[in-house]
């Protein structure tokens, strides 16, 4: 109860004094159901929702015509300085990561450097049972058979993270290829493969390719001392700050540091195309492997979805997740989660509108059904699929 008091003190402080506004032109948004928004009224909504939810700090982007259109963040980086949260404020990406890795790999498809198909192990110079972080896999020589297809549409039968397992160990928990499961430790396996191919860091690989090409000066697999003056801390359920992690070792997974302008300029760059041919863009963000089940992530992850899934045609492509909207057809879309951090990102590739969520607390995923429905006109992202239950339903 203490720990929820102090929490509570703090959110009301910081509603009593909010961050200093920022200063942008007014604008007006076309929903996808043509209601017309203007900045003023957009900024209502998130600050009441924000505040009804006990969220920190939201920075949220709003794409339309393939652009960025809107780019505001409200509240704080850090609730003990009253530091604001900023467009150029370093926020932690989690899962974001694995879109960005997923651009980086289809350049090398698109120059033939990789196959999607290929067996990965063929570009090893030894088993992959040889290298120390697969030897649990040794006698199991289904390893063979994964592919990046595999690793990018979440195929390969591996789990999200060994650690998460009972006994800590790598193993496969089904055939490769067999069906969806969400697993961060394909997408480390395809780093690996993608470095031996190119001989250089992810680090390197993704700064020479992607961050310096699209501008993004804010952004890295690893900590960087430009981040020191201007970041964000991450806050739980109950307001408490969380221990800031300065990565120094780049995970395709899930170690992207980023900023709001940043990441809205790469989603930016994704619908328009830039870095990649028409055919590489098409491949990697159409749908590939249908999602049957009714949670991405626990228990309910391997149990048949209700009727909502098969109607938006629920499925994983290259590095994204897709569906089709029964009137805005063709969607793709990635999120990223971990404790302290919540980030949501969507685009509608025919209406070319998207939206982009960051926040530094646990608890926006609470309100993001609501701003996607009420800022983008979206009701079709599976949002009982993502576990995005409304903080009304979750104080219920």
């Amino acid at each position: 109860m203490k720990r929820l008091t102090s929490a509570c003190l703090l959110v009301a402080a910081l509603c009593a004094n909010p961050a200093p506004a920022q200063a942008q032109k007014a604008v007006t948004f076309q929903t996808l159901d043509g209601r017309r928004l203007r900045s003023p009224n957009i900024d209502r909504l998130v600050q009441q929702l924000m505040d009804s939810a006990r969220i920190p700090g939201l920075a949220l982007a709003l794409l339309e015509d393939n652009k960025v259109r809107y780019l505001h963040t409200y509240g704080l980086r850090n609730l003990e300085t009253r530091a604001p949260l900023e467009p150029s404020t370093a926020m932690y990406g989690a899962s974001l990561s694995k879109a960005v890795f997923a651009y980086l790999v289809m350049q090398l498809v698109q120059e033939k450097r990789l196959n999607l198909d290929r067996p990965l192990h063929e570009y090893m110079p030894k088993p992959l049972p040889e290298y120390d972080a697969y030897r649990e896999l040794a006698g199991d020589e289904r390893w063979r058979q994964l592919t990046a297809r595999m690793a990018l549409t979440h195929t390969t039968g591996l789990p999200n993270w060994r650690w998460i397992e009972p006994d800590k160990k790598l193993r496969f928990k089904f055939a490769p290829g067999a069906h969806y499961w969400y697993s961060g430790e394909g997408l480390q396996l395809l780093q690996l493969v993608v470095e031996q191919i190119t001989g250089k860091s992810l680090t390197e690989l993704s700064t020479e390719r992607v961050f310096q090409p699209l501008g993004l000066s804010r952004t890295s697999y690893v900590w960087q001392p430009a981040f020191e003056g201007n970041y964000a801390l991450g806050y739980d359920e109950q307001g408490q700050p969380l221990e800031k992690r300065k990565r120094t070792k780049p995970g395709a997974a899930g170690s992207l540091e980023t900023t709001p302008a940043d990441y809205a300029a790469f989603l930016a760059a994704v619908m328009q195309g830039r870095g990649l041919t028409p055919a590489a863009k098409q491949e990697m963000t159409r749908g590939q492997v249908h999602i049957p089940y009714k949670a991405q992530f626990g228990p309910l992850a391997t149990v048949a979805a209700p009727d909502s899934n098969r109607t938006i045609r629920l499925a994983y492509g290259l590095g994204w997740g897709t569906f089709e909207s029964p009137k805005y057809g063709h969607a793709y879309f990635k999120e990223g989660h971990d404790d302290g951090w919540e980030n949501h990102s969507v685009v509608f590739a025919n209406q070319k509108k998207g939206l982009l969520l960051m926040s530094n607390s646990s608890n926006a995923d609470g309100i993001f059904r609501q701003l996607l429905e009420r800022l983008l006109g979206d009701t079709d992202t599976p949002w009982q699929w993502e576990n995005y239950v409304p903080y009304t339903a979750k104080q219920e």
